[in-house]
């Protein structure tokens, strides 16, 4: 009887479900239905749920509109839960989405109710943030494998996204591009999203019959966020841990891509002052992308060009040690987890880092472009549990800045393991081509091999990371050795993480982030998450860390530690608030000079300091037209004192453009004789978007710390698929001497993308 009740009330939600998209949200019966859905869903929770896609015969125009026969009888997927404000509630904006295929496409569409048209769209460009943007979006886990999948989104207007997601969900990189279909439109109360995929354009065994699946949506414009699969508000909306099941009525036949040829030719001049040069170039080359099996890809370079991505925003270092900048290039994205995903959780030692190649360091020791001759990269899945990843690329002899050609190698194999967990193997390898007098015997090559296991349950709430490293180079010592050992524990009001590194004096990665050797780091944090009924703020996390350094050569020594209480806030609003109050202890092993100044006397190695500091923090509510956010420091620094404020302000005229202005001051006072600094970062970025196709994006930066001033201007027309027109301007001065410019260029680059 019991389960015969449970069958009919599942039946009975489903009904409810349907009344509810159809019904308007101030009557009074709502309140009766949602709360009939709730209990239902609550049912129905430990079930994974499932979509049924059928075969057809004739595709749908894309266009927007839904009114094609294949979506007049196609089954209506729905059911949405809250992940935000709350994680157990029925949408309260409810979605609805329905998928059917064809031999070489995949079609999908969305109808998703809301208040009003008056939706936050921040702009018409490609590869839009889902923090200031309405959207529907869709997970595709194609290999089952709870670690890696591609994820595509759309907004209101029809702009759209599309990524890779890895490491189970918690690492995302939307600039990956691949050819795909999208059109929306706006109604009185609903948009509608009708999107066309190509099976060619995706990874998956030929044969398959289901994916892991999962949509969901943002609806900034009500602050809720919802998910067809109920995601733990503890853990990342992007989680593969939690999906439903795509089945297809017919097996999938090969995923292979097309031949793809990516040409392009580069006219640029240049100007350098200092020492005065200039020069005028045409440049050309090209890329290729080679299917060699259903999960397998080659991507071959020639002479590759960069001149058209988007430059990295300024910071002030007041660290000892190097910061690690995200990779942009295109070429290193596909699959990239399979090489940079190696290595120290938490920004510490990692084997290999891409954007190594490409630079160089001159005589002087100032690094300069090393220009990469060609390179191929073989990556993807050979089956579900074996994946595989082949990375070489030769960099260019450069005689005059007395550099030496070097071929760039990075090997790897992973494993599943479990469900979510995987385990792999590497080889970096970094060797000169050629003999030459100006090299040193140790520059001659670097190798380092390892073994990772990553550990993941199937609800995510267990996560762990545990690898071994060892570099090899000429003159070898003992040792070289790079590993850690990294825990987590985060069940729905807890987070705890306990960390062991290591890192050798003599480990070396020449193609890698290393920012410190010599150190073992031990780390314990535990975060208590409160979820607040009946108030302004969503969630209070808490946080008690506690780091500690060690120097293993000079027995054991102390260097670093850092004691914390942190507290993060999170409004219903979607603003965030934050405040941290840190007692710090660092030994110098070697001098430091945090102005930065030339001829500053540093702080002298083998001296101790104990200081403490308080942060606050605020950001607003980014679904608002203005949105400004604003960071304190203030307390002790070394021997002296800081006081540091940083400001974002953002306009945005929707959606055709964001006008955004970012101010910081960090106020070092040390004492005599060492040296204080007012340290000042200015940065502005315009970006407009004309349409769909057309983006104009400026950023003017101002950093002190560097007497550096930089205009970088880019407009770029997207003409027919994957293929643009770039128009780059870059201007930079040095502000010491009375705005001296330094380096001065204009290029024009086109790229084309051919399916051969």
């Amino acid at each position: 009887m019991v389960i015969k009740a449970v069958i009919q009330v599942i039946h009975a939600n489903s009904m409810a479900v349907i009344f509810v998209k159809n019904y308007r949200m101030n009557n009074s019966l709502y309140p009766l239905i949602l709360a009939f859905n709730v209990f239902a869903l609550t049912l129905c929770s430990a079930q994974q749920k499932t979509y049924d896609a059928q075969s057809i015969d004739t595709p749908p125009t894309i266009d927007g509109f839904l009114d094609e026969e294949v979506w007049k009888n196609s089954a209506v997927g729905g059911d949405f839960i809250q992940f935000f404000p709350t994680d157990s509630l029925a949408a309260k904006h409810p979605t609805t989405f329905q998928l059917a295929y064809t031999n070489t496409t995949l079609y999908v569409a969305f109808k998703a109710y809301y208040e009003n048209d008056d939706v936050v769209v921040s702009s018409l460009k490609r590869d839009f943030s889902a923090l200031t943007n309405d959207n529907v979006s869709l997970l595709f886990d194609t290999f089952n494998d709870g670690t890696n999948a591609f994820f595509f989104g759309v907004t209101p207007y029809g702009v759209q996204r599309e990524g890779l997601v890895s490491e189970g969900g918690s690492a995302f990189n939307n600039t990956w591009d691949i050819k795909w279909k999208a059109e929306a439109q706006r109604f009185e109360n609903y948009y509608t999203v009708e999107i066309a995929i190509p099976f060619s354009s995706l990874k998956f065994i030929e044969g398959t019959s289901s994916w892991r699946f999962r949509p969901y949506r943002w609806n900034l414009q009500s602050n809720e966020q919802s998910t067809w699969v109920q995601v733990p508000q503890n853990q990342l909306l992007s989680s593969l841990a939690y999906m439903g099941k795509l089945n297809f009525s017919q097996p999938l036949g090969k995923s292979r891509t097309p031949f793809a040829f990516i040409p392009y030719i580069n006219a640029a001049n240049e100007k350098e002052y200092v020492p005065e040069n200039a020069s005028a170039s045409l440049k050309a080359g090209a890329d290729a992308k080679i299917a060699v099996s259903d999960g397998l890809n080659l991507d071959i370079t020639l002479n590759p060009d960069f001149s058209n991505v988007e430059v990295d925003d300024i910071f002030t270092n007041l660290t000892r040690f190097e910061l690690r900048l995200p990779e942009k290039r295109q070429f290193f994205i596909d699959n990239n987890d399979l090489f940079d995903g190696f290595g120290n959780i938490f920004n510490g030692a990692r084997p290999f880092f891409s954007r190594r190649i490409g630079l160089a360091q001159n005589q002087e020791g100032a690094l300069i472009q090393n220009n990469i001759v060609a390179g191929a990269r073989l990556s993807g899945k050979i089956n579900e549990n074996w994946r595989l990843g082949v990375f070489s690329i030769q960099t260019a002899k450069d005689a005059e800045n007395e550099i030496s050609g070097y071929n760039n190698l990075m090997t790897s194999v992973q494993k599943k393991v479990g469900q979510r967990s995987n385990i792999s193997l590497f080889l970096v390898n970094k060797q000169a081509t050629e003999e030459d007098s100006y090299r040193t015997t140790s520059e001659e090559f670097n190798r380092v091999v390892g073994v990772d296991y990553n550990l993941a349950s199937a609800d995510n709430v267990v996560r762990g990371r545990f690898y071994v490293h060892k570099s090899f180079q000429p003159g070898d010592s003992e040792g070289n050795i790079s590993s850690q050992a990294v825990f987590f524990y985060n069940p729905r009001d807890w987070f705890i993480v306990t960390d062991i590194a290591y890192v050798d004096q003599d480990f070396r990665a020449d193609l890698g982030f290393v920012p410190r050797n010599d150190v073992i780091r031990l780390g314990q944090a535990i975060q208590r998450i409160v979820y607040p009924k009946k108030t302004i703020f969503n969630t209070h996390r808490v946080m008690l860390l506690l780091l500690n350094d060690h120097k293993p050569s000079e027995n054991y020594r102390k260097t670093d530690h850092s004691y914390s209480i942190r507290y993060e806030g999170e409004l219903r609003s979607l603003a965030q608030t934050n405040l941290f109050l840190s007692k710090n202890y660092v030994y110098l092993s070697f001098p430091f000079n945090p102005s930065r100044k030339a001829g500053a006397v540093s702080l002298p190695a083998h001296s101790a300091y104990h200081y403490n500091q308080l942060q606050f923090g605020y950001q607003s509510n980014n679904t608002k037209l203005f949105t400004y956010g604003t960071n304190l420091t203030l307390g002790q620094f070394f021997n002296g004192s800081i006081s540091s404020v940083s400001t974002d302000i953002n306009y945005r005229i929707q959606p055709k453009a964001n006008i955004g202005l970012n101010f910081r001051y960090d106020g070092i006072r040390l004492p005599q004789p060492y040296s204080s600094a007012n340290l000042f970062l200015i940065s502005s970025r315009i970006e407009v978007t004309f349409s769909k196709k057309l983006f104009w994006n400026s950023l003017v930066q101002y950093r002190s710390q560097s007497n550096n001033f930089g205009i970088n201007s880019r407009l770029q027309w997207r003409f027919a698929p994957l293929s643009d027109l770039y128009l780059v301007y870059n201007d930079n001065y040095s502000t010491v001497d009375n705005f001296q410019p330094n380096f001065r260029s204009l290029n024009l680059k086109l790229t084309y993308w051919l399916n051969l």
